[in-house]
């Protein structure tokens, strides 16, 4: 209608990221992704890029000091094992000194303890080196963390998490294959390579970020900080806490720990091979994501969770029976699939929880604490059950993680769906507290 301030009306929302856009049909407006998540997802994509450099020899470089598969599984969890410890202290500090600064310093960290590990002289080195970068690494999850679930507009959460995880995954392809290729001048070369990636995300984030301190400058609006006891009311962050544990015990244990030994191992395959299954693993991941954010922001979040569940165990049930690398890579795939299905509505369902509105640091901790525990577990079990319990026996190893995804699915049947839908009580209200109470 000629002459209708519609135009110029604000949203309703209590926090209005930059980039928002009206709708042209004068319906709700239309959302994109805030710039400093646009920074994030870029330096998501470089630290991605290193961190496929190590993953697929890492086990290999730890048995290269005379160590079995258990001990080589250790080295993964110890990373893991340190971000468990930590988490708490990394919601605290960005709570004190704000997102950016707490997440250039976790960088700088794991940079200079990866640095070292090129350097480990045994397998004790590398061990106590591979633990302090998992300090760094608590610090600058956290911190992302944050800095997403605060600025992500409510409707568009789920593609929020599908294009940082999306960054991530699409500089994983490209990492592991690089890293295979760069450990036949030797396996200490991916390290320092991995350092100077990390170098240059700080400084991405350093620069572009610059005078940006969003959790000092948002203080005096915020509500109490959510308290872990409040969101454990909500039955969907219970269920991410389940699903958050397998897909730690999956996709950061097993797959990075056993996935490569298994490779090398049973297929007789070489360290290209094993780096090529973890890019198989992320292109399954990445062909996924291209749809899964904005389905969890369409359908809801527990469809999507419960599909990638059960796609991902069936996949690694059935990884240990492949016999040949053929069928393994194919259902490497698979798995990734799986994984993409599952994170980005995972992640926005834990964001419903918090909301814009309130700090939740303690929370976000205790959800990545459920991931790291899980990645610590998973290799240790595994490796017990190969060496100790059936010797040799990957398959079990195997099964074992794919019944554990079927478990957290089925705690998440029984849960209740987060995803924000619009009342009067706002654009976030099925998701604060005791709107999900069981």
């Amino acid at each position: 209608m000629a002459g209708s301030p519609r135009a110029r009306k604000h949203p309703s929302f209590s926090i209005v990221p930059r980039g928002r856009k009206k709708g042209d049909d004068g319906g709700p407006p239309r959302e994109r992704i805030p710039r400093e998540i646009r920074v994030l997802i870029a330096a998501a994509f470089v630290i991605a890029i290193g961190f496929g450099l190590v993953a697929p020899i890492l086990p290999q470089f730890a048995r290269s000091f005379d160590v079995g598969v258990t001990a080589a599984a250790v080295i993964v969890s110890a990373f893991a094992f340190t971000r468990l410890l930590f988490a708490p202290a990394g919601g605290w500090l960005v709570e004190r000194l704000g997102e950016r600064p707490v997440y250039i310093v976790g960088l700088l960290i794991v940079a200079l303890s990866t640095a070292a590990c090129a350097f480990a002289g045994d397998y004790w080195q590398l061990l106590v080196f591979r633990g302090l970068g998992g300090i760094g690494s608590t610090l600058f999850t956290v911190s992302a963390m944050g800095l997403i679930v605060r600025l992500a507009p409510p409707s568009i959460r789920g593609r929020v998490s599908g294009a940082y995880a999306t960054a991530f995954l699409l500089g994983s392809i490209g990492g592991p294959i690089l890293g295979g290729v760069l450990a036949r001048f030797g396996l200490r070369v991916p390290f320092l390579v991995y350092a100077g990636a990390l170098l240059v995300a700080s400084a991405v984030v350093f620069f572009q970020l610059k005078g940006t301190s969003l959790a000092e400058r948002r203080a005096a609006r915020d509500q109490a900080p959510l308290t872990v006891r409040e969101a454990l009311a909500h039955s969907g962050y219970r269920a991410a806490l389940v699903s958050s544990f397998a897909n730690g015990w999956s996709s950061f244990g097993i797959r990075m720990a056993l996935v490569p030994l298994f490779a090398s191992a049973v297929l007789n395959a070489g360290p290209e091979i094993a780096g090529t299954s973890l890019a198989f693993f992320a292109a399954g991941t990445a062909l996924s994501l291209t749809v899964s954010g904005r389905l969890a922001d369409s359908i809801g979040r527990r469809p999507l969770v419960i599909t990638g569940l059960i796609v991902n165990g069936a996949a690694m049930a059935a990884l240990g029976l492949s016999g040949n690398v053929v069928v393994f890579l194919a259902i490497c795939v698979v798995g990734g699939i799986g994984t993409g299905l599952l994170n980005p509505a995972q992640q926005a369902a834990v964001a419903d929880v918090i909301g814009n509105g309130r700090s939740g640091g303690k929370v976000l901790a205790a959800f990545q604490m459920s991931s790291d525990l899980g990645a610590i577990v998973g290799p240790i079990v595994a490796g017990v059950i190969i060496d100790r319990l059936l010797v040799g026996s990957y398959e079990a190893a195997f099964l074992v993680t794919g019944v554990l995804a079927f478990v957290a699915a089925a705690v998440w049947v029984v849960s209740r769906e987060t995803l924000p839908r619009p009342s009067a009580a706002g654009p976030d209200a099925p998701a604060q507290a005791g709107g999900d109470v069981r």
